[in-house]
């Protein structure tokens, strides 16, 4: 593994973060307040290709594997992690087994269009019974001729409010447990289909919905790869999402441990800038090690997979490590800040609230900790 960036991914890089901060940042605020997506950003990220940077060039992707997809989302989240949450919904699990198992004609019709943000998409996986036990779902898909009839109830699913399709995860077969679920696609306009938008606390311009699916008929022919292999699609899309998932942490560590750096530098009490206080400059020397730790295991989880090796146990240890990393570091930054942070127009509180999500969507630190404890052994 090569410790330094190819010229193509530093450029990417550069390219992005220019990008972020001409073109995104001046609508993170109307877009956080308004709890919505800024409308037009998709097509706009489209063309530029910044959406599915990793993803084939055949399909209109930027051929620059996870490593690139990483830097994407790194630059994007370090302005607005909200925004880059549903840039990172569309460019992985509401794109990846359309890429990876879908028919020519399911590519041509939905996964090119979403690359090129003409459609966004959304994965419907979680429901009010069933999270970190996917097993434990209840939504049915029941096949009738060349339809399948779908009943169901997902909540939790970002990018609905906003979206034109939904892979929508459900039993086609319920008595063979995980292997009778499958990933069905379900257009926006389905009649039965309804969406209703959940407000939160935290990345609040990454629209969030609850979706009802009664009665809603889909031809056969929505149907992802093969029946009963939708379990076994999610756990590879959450191979790629957690890595991605770690860029995100990692971005907003980044923002906020800069922003603590240069408070730290120009708030005097005492007759001192602050951050010369032991008790801060130990803070933030902390945080620039483990923000530079939680970079490197990311950037060989990312290494690995552009290899062709899925190995989940590296996947897991870089979401587990960047996410409470990301709630260590910005929890300090709320600390050097003082009553400054508490504010809501403070960047230094979208941070701290944004970053208390990364412990717990793309599997909970928990569901983490036993996907490495049983890869070292443990059962």
């Amino acid at each position: 593994m090569d410790f330094e960036l190819s010229e193509e991914h530093k450029m990417l890089r550069e390219a992005v973060r220019d990008f972020a901060q001409k073109e995104i940042a001046p609508l993170v605020e109307e877009a956080e307040a308004k709890e919505e997506m800024p409308p037009g950003l998709f097509p706009k990220l489209g063309k530029l290709g910044y959406i599915c940077v990793g993803y084939p060039s055949e399909y209109g992707g930027g051929g620059m594997g996870m490593l690139g997809q990483c830097i994407l989302i790194e630059e994007f989240c370090r302005v607005c992690v909200g925004i880059g949450s549903s840039v990172m919904t569309q460019g992985g699990i509401a794109t990846h087994a359309l890429l990876h198992h879908g028919t020519e004609a399911q590519k041509q019709k939905y996964l090119i269009p979403a690359i090129r943000g003409e459609v966004i998409g959304a994965y419907g996986l979680t429901e009010p019974n069933a999270g970190s036990d996917a097993a434990q779902i209840e939504t049915t898909a029941v096949k009738q001729g060349d339809k399948y009839i779908i009943n169901g109830n997902k909540i939790y699913i970002t990018n609905t409010p906003i979206c034109n399709y939904i892979l929508v995860a459900a039993y086609t077969n319920k008595s063979a447990g995980v292997r009778g679920i499958s990933v069905i696609l379900v257009d926006r306009d389905t009649p039965g289909l309804t969406i209703k938008k959940m407000n939160k606390f935290c990345i609040r311009s990454s629209p969030t919905g609850e979706v009802t699916l009664d009665n809603c008929v889909v031809p056969a022919e929505n149907l992802i790869g093969e029946e009963g292999k939708g379990f076994s699609y999610l756990m590879e899309t959450l191979d790629s999402g957690r890595i991605v998932h770690a860029a995100s942490s990692l971005s907003v560590a980044e923002a906020a441990y800069q922003a603590a750096l240069d408070y730290g530098q120009q708030r005097v009490q005492f007759g001192h800038p602050i951050g010369t206080f032991q008790a801060n400059s130990f803070k933030l020397a902390r945080m620039a090690m483990e923000i530079e730790a939680a970079r490197w295991l990311m950037y060989r989880a990312a290494w690995l997979y552009d290899q062709g090796e899925r190995r989940f146990v590296e996947s897991a240890m870089t979401k587990l490590y960047a996410s409470e990393v990301a709630q260590r570091v910005t929890a300090e930054a709320m600390q050097i800040h003082g009553g400054v942070a508490l504010m809501f127009e403070s960047p230094v509180n979208r941070y701290f609230r944004d970053s208390r999500r990364s412990t717990i969507t793309e599997g909970t630190s928990e569901i983490q900790l036993m996907v490495i404890a049983r890869a070292i052994g443990i059962k």
